[in-house]
């Protein structure tokens, strides 16, 4: 983790030049179309406090809040659009009935983009993520659609969100062999809580050149200690997400193991005098293939108490025991070529360090 103690102590992205503070805003909770967030009023102060503190990291996405999220940041960005990285994303359908207003398809982005540079008031995006895998779309469909954007001036960057390891660096690859525009970032969840990336994601993430961009450092609200073991008994499993809790509990976030790993996060917390929800953030940026974790806050409260991680400085002991209750099955191959008889065997008796 590097020594950083402000929003204006820049990172670099991935394999690129471009500088992003260490904790990127993130705009779900931009608008109250999905029945929670915040109300525009809340949005721009909110808008106003990262950006006055030195964050130019803004995190948002065609589909959230039905589109509300860009409108807004287009407004809120009008007179600094050019001190800021926005980064928005594609896939998620915005025309219910249109089999292709949504996809990871050709025109699916393309179409997406030029309807976010419109609510977003801008003529180009910094970064296009692509928002999910969908199993359907040729890789070179798309890395040739977003070079295209890229040539054309709509886009400056490029990154992927939820996708498989090994379809990502295939097409880190593929861009590297054909002369088309690189990826810079990966967007994953990655929290206490979701800890599975740790096997293949952040490596080959590192490996390939793309810098980490966290989503639900906070597991969904778990780890701030929100939640108790008393909401889990009430419908549990339901598919509704009329609430933040009910979200929690669908998404697989509430359970009686991020519970447990709530209460050592705490634990920890009231030991070096800080937060929960700051421990938890804290945590995330220890790894340092991580580049910005996103937070996202519905008042001004929530964000400079999220902010207050970067100030957070974790002992030896306080990482072992985050890392004890959290920890995963690596599986296979990681586990096999870890142990030591493995490792003897392919060394033939010889001491080799690595990288």
């Amino acid at each position: 983790m590097h020594d950083i103690s402000g929003l204006d102590h820049y990172r670099l992205l991935g394999r690129s030049g471009l500088r992003v503070s260490p904790m990127a805003l993130g705009t779900m909770t931009f608008g109250t179309d999905w029945g929670w967030g915040a109300d525009e009023a809340a949005a721009r102060r909110i808008f106003d406090a990262y950006v006055d503190r030195g964050g130019n990291f803004i995190d948002t996405a065609n589909a959230y809040t039905d589109g509300s999220a860009e409108t807004m940041l287009g407004r809120f960005a009008a007179g600094r659009r050019d001190r800021l990285v926005i980064a928005s994303k594609y896939t998620l359908p915005t025309r219910k009935g249109d089999a292709n207003s949504g996809g990871n398809h050709r025109k699916s982005m393309v179409r997406s983009v030029e309807q976010s540079l419109i609510r977003l008031k801008t003529d180009h995006l910094d970064l296009l993520y692509l928002h999910a895998w969908d199993g359907t779309t040729p890789v070179e469909e798309i890395l040739r659609a977003m070079d295209d954007l890229v040539r054309a001036g709509k886009l400056l960057y490029l990154g992927l969100s939820d996708i498989p390891a090994w379809q990502a660096s295939r097409m880190q690859a593929i861009a590297d062999l054909r002369g088309w525009s690189p990826l810079i970032a990966l967007q994953v969840e990655y929290s206490l809580v979701e800890r599975t990336v740790e096997r293949d994601l952040i490596p080959m993430a590192r490996e390939m050149g793309l810098g980490v961009i966290p989503w639900s450092p906070l597991a969904s609200g778990v780890l701030s200690g929100k939640y108790s073991r008393s909401d889990l008994g009430r419908d549990a499993g339901a598919a509704t997400t009329t609430t933040r809790r009910d979200f929690a509990r669908a998404n697989g976030a509430l359970t009686a193991r991020s519970l447990a790993i709530a209460d050592v996060v705490r634990a920890v917390a009231a030991a070096c005098g800080a937060t929960a929800s700051q421990v938890a953030l804290a945590w995330t940026m220890l790894n340092g293939a991580v580049a910005a974790p996103i937070i996202g806050a519905r008042t001004v409260q929530q964000l400079d108490e999220n902010l207050g991680a970067l100030a957070v400085r974790l002992d030896d002991a306080q990482r072992r025991q985050l890392a004890e209750v959290s920890a995963i099955d690596p599986g296979f191959p990681h586990e096999m070529l870890a142990r030591a008889t493995t490792r003897a065997v392919m060394s033939g008796g010889v001491t080799v360090v690595g990288r």
